[in-house]
């Protein structure tokens, strides 16, 4: 059923570099919930695995030294919706996670996993750019950090370098990011489960102390284009504004200057901007209301 030509088992993380160091074209496998599939698919015949599942030492949620949240990448979808630390302080990425797939699904599958695909539809990817997540990866050279808007390169490419060896060991949720935050993300798709995403949307804000105006609005789609996005002209209406209908109308309209959605067999483009400004306007609406604002 599945054409693999080898299957190596790191057993450290410098295991793991060792063997990208010496099988620059094999693939990293975690969960498996989306190689395998590609295997059977005939889409990656042939190729060498490097897995990576037995490494504990990158699956768990905590706070590092600078407050930041550090997921290691291995963390299962399951683990961090039910993740106290997730719970308290970034509850949206909880929520959007939990509508990946089905349960065996999220207990199976990685929040690195779903990044390193670097497919735009991935439910985790929207809401790690509104939080202006940042990637961590290790390889020969050491650690390096990226924001990850700089992480995806194009459609299912995402900044790996083999030659470096390195493989994503955690993302990091910086404290700016996520005090004082309130978020939420809404996926559109023809089903309520087991559905790629046509269109997901993720707004994260932080209203002022009197709760009156917005001190902080970032607003993110994956399927808007062929990677996941920011939409900095939206942002920029929200940001500073008090919390007014009109506001938000403006907001939501704002979105199609930045969106760029295709045509495909799941939506038409015309579909996906369409529901792209109601999504804002519900994202928007939601996230005020949970971080006890009252829209005017």
């Amino acid at each position: 059923m599945y054409d693999i030509k080898a299957l190596y088992e790191a057993e450290s993380v410098s295991d793991a570099i060792r063997l990208r160091l010496a099988h620059p074209e094999a693939q990293i496998i975690a969960g498996g919930s989306d190689v395998l599939v590609q295997m059977r698919e005939g889409k990656r015949a042939g190729k060498e695995l490097i897995s990576i599942y037995m490494l504990d030492e990158l699956r768990g949620v905590r706070l590092d030294e600078d407050d930041n949240i550090r997921i290691g990448s291995l963390t299962s979808f399951s683990h961090i919706t039910r993740d106290p630390i997730i719970q308290q302080h970034c509850s949206v990425l909880g929520e959007a996670v939990d509508q990946v797939g089905s349960p065996q699904i999220r207990n199976i599958g990685t929040i690195g996993g779903n990044t390193c695909n670097g497919v735009t539809s991935a439910d985790s990817a929207s809401t790690l750019h509104a939080l202006e997540a940042i990637v961590e990866l290790t390889g020969a050279d050491g650690v390096r950090r990226l924001p990850i808007h700089d992480f995806y390169i194009k459609a299912g490419v995402v900044d790996i370098r083999a030659e470096a060896g390195e493989i994503q060991t955690a993302i990091l949720i910086p404290k700016e990011s996520y005090e004082n935050c309130y978020g939420k993300y809404i996926k559109y798709g023809m089903r309520n489960a087991m559905e790629i995403a046509s269109l997901g949307c993720s707004v994260n804000v932080r209203l002022s102390p009197d709760k009156k105006y917005i001190r902080r609005c970032r607003i993110a789609y994956g399927v808007a284009g062929p990677v996941p996005m920011r939409v900095p002209s939206a942002e920029a209406v929200a940001n500073g504004s008090p919390l007014t209908r009109e506001m938000i109308d403006e907001f939501a309209l704002a979105v199609l200057l930045d969106i760029q959605p295709r045509d495909s067999w799941r939506a038409s483009k015309a579909f996906r901007q369409h529901i792209a400004v109601e999504m804002a306007r519900r994202a928007l609406t939601g996230s005020i209301e949970r971080a006890g604002g009252v829209i005017v």
